[in-house]
């Protein structure tokens, strides 16, 4: 790691001024490879600049998915490219290859002005799905055209690639073929979440806990209908879902079914909370669940995990990964309903049995992540980004 970079993320990610201990110790550690600049968005309608360990330039957070995309789109290609004539930036992250988009063009336009940059496009999630699991997509054959078109395009010019799990490295492998690809988990401050494993404190009574943006991908309803097969056999057990309305939508349509079901008194909605709110509510629940009906890796397992708390998962994409079925966990298919409410039952019943699976799951996390590996994995793929400009 003897390299100084100059690096410009791009990506849909949201940041606070100042930044949240998470992501402050995130850049913290990245800035030992050089330096870094983001441009990403606020967490409300006003753009913001500001230097914390790295460079950030904050796009206004729209409401609405099409103008975050349009803003992102041109606003952001712009400020990348100043970036790079101003900064000498010599390598562009993107968090997906549609922002992909925005490097590709941006590394184009560089070069006009005699300035060679390395694009690294990485996939944190099924892109060709996802998008249609989020939320309700007007003529999804065309947007589906167009948004391969984008990531096409930004994959044909990635210098190299960057996947979280072994769905997102394969699904990468079939677009871009043989290129250069390095896999290593998001970053995650797994501080927080062992010390609250330390002081692990079950609550009484039980408490099932989902955590997560409320959109369809996640599944979440069917986690409310499975709780409701138990919840007379179990009475005292309560389900606590905490996330963001990132669909509105739906989140209306996840409490109105908890109100048909007659279930208000034991479901709560939690909206977003720290790092360390969080931690605490994962290490007193008996169980975190997490539905998806897709998901990259799911970060929210290993922090569970990393709590001593047992989590139940879907068995798709890089989920299984971290859970191994019966030892830390139990993966149940996607949307099958009748399986996560068999799975919650045996929680429920086997306490102590329960526990134990929670235990071998922090033992886990605890190997599963490091920041250092964190930081080497990123120094080996700015080299390996380096070299392919440079040859």
């Amino acid at each position: 790691m003897a390299n100084s970079y100059k690096v410009c993320f791009i990506g849909g990610a949201r940041y606070n001024q100042p930044l949240d201990a998470t992501s402050a110790k995130k850049f913290q550690r990245l800035i030992a490879l050089g330096e870094i600049f983001v441009i990403g968005f606020s967490r409300n309608a006003r753009p913001r600049r500001f230097t914390e360990y790295a460079h950030f330039y904050l796009l206004p957070q729209w409401p609405w998915p099409v103008l975050r995309y349009f803003t992102m789109f041109t606003a952001g290609t712009l400020l990348a490219l100043w970036v790079i004539l101003r900064h000498r930036v010599t390598i562009i992250v993107t968090q997906s290859p549609y922002e992909g988009f925005v490097g590709a063009l941006v590394k184009k336009i560089a070069r006009l002005f005699g300035r060679r940059v390395a694009l690294v496009v990485e996939n944190h999630g099924d892109f060709e799905v996802s998008p249609f699991l989020q939320r309700k997509v007007r003529f999804p054959g065309l947007y589906r055209l167009v948004m391969n078109r984008v990531a096409g395009f930004a994959l044909r010019l990635a210098d190299a690639l960057r996947a979280i799990s072994r769905p997102t490295r394969e699904q990468l492998q079939r677009w871009a073929g043989n290129k250069s690809l390095v896999t290593f988990v998001a970053w995650t401050d797994l501080e927080v979440f062992l010390q609250a494993g330390e002081e692990k404190r079950y609550n009484d009574p039980p408490m099932v806990v989902y955590t997560g943006v409320f959109i369809p991908l996640k599944g979440v309803h069917f986690l409310i209908d499975a709780f409701a097969m138990l919840y007379r056999e179990f009475p005292n057990v309560y389900l606590t879902l905490i996330g963001k309305e990132e669909n509105v939508e739906y989140a209306e349509f996840l409490k109105r079914r908890v109100r048909e079901l007659e279930l208000e008194k034991q479901v709560k909605f939690l909206s977003f909370m720290s790092q360390r709110d969080l931690a605490k509510h994962m290490a007193q629940a008996c169980v975190l669940v997490l539905p998806s009906l897709s998901e990259g890796l799911g970060r929210v397992v290993f922090e569970a995990m990393a709590c001593g708390t047992p989590v139940i998962g879907s068995r798709v994409d890089g989920i299984p990964e971290m859970i191994e079925d019966g030892v830390t966990g139990f993966l149940v298919p996607p949307g099958d309903v009748k399986a996560l409410a068999e799975r919650l039952r045996w929680v429920l019943e086997h306490p102590v049995e329960a526990r134990e699976m929670g235990q071998r799951a922090r033992e886990f996390a605890q190997r599963f992540f490091s920041p250092e590996g964190y930081v080497r994995s990123y120094a080996k793929l700015f080299e390996i980004a380096s070299h392919a400009v440079e040859g």
